[in-house]
């Protein structure tokens, strides 16, 4: 029974961590902020495979694992953008989306009367790397006084379009979701969206 909280304990040790990765930001203290960045990836993985060596995949799990990767790339986003090493564009890009999948999955909730999850897809996985990829970057490059690289530019596209894609992607699903949902209760002539 114990060995089933280890990767939930995990997951809860990551939500501090990313407030203070969040809060070493917003105070300039970038290179702090790299190296907890980086102990937040090694603790997500660490979550991750305790429960599969464990066998203690749980529901609070599920939904804990997700919930601690968005506080940090959502806090990490809005503070690199509050202290204007990452366009606000990008900013609003992804949190715009990441708002627009949990609104989606509340509506399919007041449809369904069902808790969902969202299973990520590949366009939605690469997209979480790229993000990592390019808040790490950033931080280590002005953390550690390194020279800007153009990679930054090139990142910020590439994070750009996958979260567009991913988005479009779950904006399907859900669209989709619904649809099926209002046939089966027989309300063709409602519009989800």
């Amino acid at each position: 029974m114990i060995k089933s909280w280890i990767p939930n304990l995990i997951s809860l040790a990551r939500l501090p961590l990313a407030g203070w990765t969040i809060l070493s930001i917003l105070e300039g203290q970038l290179a702090l902020a790299f190296w907890l960045l980086l102990l937040s990836g090694v603790t997500d993985a660490l979550d991750g495979l305790a429960a599969r060596w464990l066998d203690a995949r749980t529901p609070l799990g599920s939904y804990l694992d997700p919930i601690a990767d968005k506080v940090l790339l959502v806090g990490v986003f809005l503070a690199l953008g509050s202290i204007g090493l990452l366009p606000v564009w990008l900013v609003g890009l992804v949190v715009g989306r990441d708002l627009v999948i949990t609104i989606g999955v509340g509506v399919l909730y007041l449809a369904e009367r069902t808790v969902h999850t969202v299973s990520p897809t590949f366009s939605s996985k690469l997209n979480t790397v790229l993000q990592i990829i390019l808040a790490a970057a950033i931080l280590s490059i002005h953390g550690f006084d390194l020279h800007p690289e153009p990679i930054i530019a090139i990142l910020v596209w590439c994070v750009a379009a996958t979260t567009i894609g991913s988005g479009l992607g779950y904006a399907i699903r859900l669209v989709r979701r619904l649809r099926a949902v209002f046939s089966q209760n027989g309300d063709d002539q409602i519009n989800p969206m």
